[in-house]
């Protein structure tokens, strides 16, 4: 692993390992999850400027009036999404920086992730390619629409805010599957939908701030 990847000070592993500590003091208790994020080098996915930052729990911006979530947030959705159980093929909408996308890829066989802003799309890229994950693919894509003709999927993380659910990304649900989605404008909740073979289970959960779920690209 390169010097980069590895980190120095602010950065290094030692930083890493009290974020860990900190997130299970924050209830987060699965442990591949939780090996996820301390696999992940998170300072790779931020500006330079603000790698000494990358490992406190607070969001960060990536520029295109877009932010990198705060560890707690990626871990709490990474956890819910696993349910404790293996995944398959996941739908993320909303690559950002590939921060969430990096630590899915260490859970998932499959990811399959959509971004609307084809530079940060690009960023992304190269910040995955220094990572050699190689079960990822992105798309650039109105993410509300999904990726219908790759669904099912079994699980469906979103990383901005919907005033509503797209009824688009539920049809891709498969049974059995979880979707993971902040819903709101003013005040945001985070959402849990569990597809079973009659219906669509909503669990309220927890407060969250997210930027919005927008359509079209650019």
């Amino acid at each position: 692993m390169s010097k980069a990847l590895r980190g120095i000070g602010m950065t290094s592993q030692r930083t890493r390992e009290r974020m860990l500590a900190r997130l299970r003091e924050q209830g987060i208790s699965d442990e591949v999850t939780l090996a996820a994020m301390g696999a992940v080098p998170r300072h790779i996915f931020v500006d330079e400027a603000l790698s000494i930052r990358a490992y406190e729990d607070v969001a960060l911006p990536i520029g295109f009036g877009q932010t990198i979530s705060q560890p707690y947030i990626v871990a709490r959705m990474t956890e819910i999404l696993r349910d404790s159980k293996p995944l398959n093929k996941v739908l993320e909408i909303g690559t950002g920086c590939g921060y969430q996308t990096a630590v899915l890829a260490k859970v998932a066989k499959e990811v399959y992730s959509i971004e609307r802003i084809r530079p940060l799309l690009f960023k992304a890229r190269d910040h995955l390619r220094e990572l050699r994950l190689s079960n990822i693919k992105l798309e650039h894509a109105d993410g509300a629409m999904g990726l219908p003709e790759l669904a099912p999927f079994d699980g469906i993380i979103v990383t901005a805010a919907s005033g509503h659910i797209p009824n688009d990304l539920l049809d891709q649900l498969a049974v059995g599957g979880r979707m993971v989605i902040p819903v709101g404008t003013d005040e945001q909740s985070l959402v849990l939908i569990e597809r079973t073979e009659t219906e669509y289970r909503q669990t309220k959960l927890e407060g969250v701030r997210f930027v919005p779920l927008l359509g079209g690209t650019s």
